[in-house]
């Protein structure tokens, strides 16, 4: 088997392959031993594309001395040789997400605005596949449909995650020697789900399954993404065919409001796995936080279409609400 380094260095090389000459490649690094080993392939490979290499770090705030350690991981990238390197830092306080959650919403708005800053052409993560397997089996215990049970794209609009292939004692063994990585308690604590997943369900599912149940969660994940894919192609047109304009009752004395709806004899036609993928891009591009909607409001909103006794409507998340009035449905303010 050739050295963990190449392999690591091959994947990232193949992800860049679209990359033009001189464009701008960011790493995000927690100073974690994954993120360090792709840090240090894209330092090696990022230059022999003719690309510039930026590293960002980013502090949560939420750990005594993170500040310092996050300018020791800046420091490390500097001596890896990036073109440019960032320490940022966050409040991943903030939320109400609880500390998983608003810590990573944190992170992503503060890896999108330093790619903005630096005009990248893509940020890299060094998710793996047990992050992956991980990732899938959190979704199946939470109930959650096939996108979540998709798990975490390979591309994600600027984000990408090169590593998605290879497994976590793989990645870190590339780790280039002399490199101090640093584990994050919250990896271990059993207050986290994920914590308890990563050290209690896989390992019991590997004992008692035999090995390979990592990879087989990552495949499930491929094999779902890509028929979600294609249903969330066919509920984005099948949205479109089903708006219409309808008249609303106003507060105002100038009349009704006129406003976009969906027309509800065209919802009700479509089979259960568009529709309601249908449903959830409405809501969504009415401005429901994607992260907050969950499959739950989405059912209740579908009852407004296929079980219609008259209800007064369905509150979903951001600050909305879905109301059906002479055969259209309609997301407005509830505030």
């Amino acid at each position: 088997m050739p050295p963990a380094h190449l392999d690591v260095r091959r994947a990232v090389r193949d992800e860049l392959r679209d990359a033009p000459g001189g464009a701008t490649v960011v790493v995000a690094c927690s100073g974690g031993a994954d993120s360090l080993a792709l840090a240090a392939a894209l330092a090696w490979v990022g230059p022999r594309l003719g690309l510039r290499v930026a590293g960002i770090t980013v502090d949560h705030g939420l750990q005594e001395g993170s500040a310092l350690r996050a300018r020791g991981v800046a420091a490390t990238m500097a001596g890896l040789g990036f073109d440019r390197v960032e320490a940022v830092h966050v409040d991943g306080r903030d939320g109400a997400a609880g500390p998983e959650g608003n810590a990573r919403a944190a992170r992503y708005r503060a890896l999108t605005a330093a790619a903005g800053r630096l005009a990248a052409h893509a940020v890299l993560l060094g998710h793996t596949l047990d992050d992956q397997a991980e990732t899938v089996l959190l979704g199946l215990a939470r109930g959650s449909g096939a996108r979540s049970l998709a798990g975490m794209p390979r591309r994600s609009g600027i984000f990408r995650r090169p590593l998605l292939g290879l497994r976590r004692v793989r990645v870190r063994a590339a780790v280039p020697e002399g490199l101090a990585t640093w584990d994050d308690p919250h990896n271990a604590d059993p207050a986290f789900a994920r914590s308890r997943v990563r050290h209690r369900v896989l390992p019991v599912l590997e004992a008692e399954l035999g090995p390979g149940v990592a990879e087989a969660l990552a495949r499930t994940a491929d094999l779902l993404r890509a028929d979600t894919d294609a249903l969330e192609a066919q509920a984005a047109a099948a949205l479109r065919d089903s708006v219409v304009e309808a008249s609303w009752p106003s507060q105002a004395d100038d009349g009704p409001d006129r406003d976009q709806g969906y027309d509800v004899t065209r919802l009700a036609r479509l089979a259960d796995a568009v529709r309601l993928r249908v449903l959830r891009q409405a809501a969504i591009a009415a401005g429901s936080p994607p992260t907050d909607l969950t499959a739950a409001n989405v059912l209740a909103v579908d009852a407004l279409v296929m079980r219609w006794r008259g209800q007064t409507g369905i509150d979903v998340p951001g600050g909305l609400r879905a109301v059906r009035r002479d055969g259209v449905l309609r997301f407005a303010s509830s505030r």
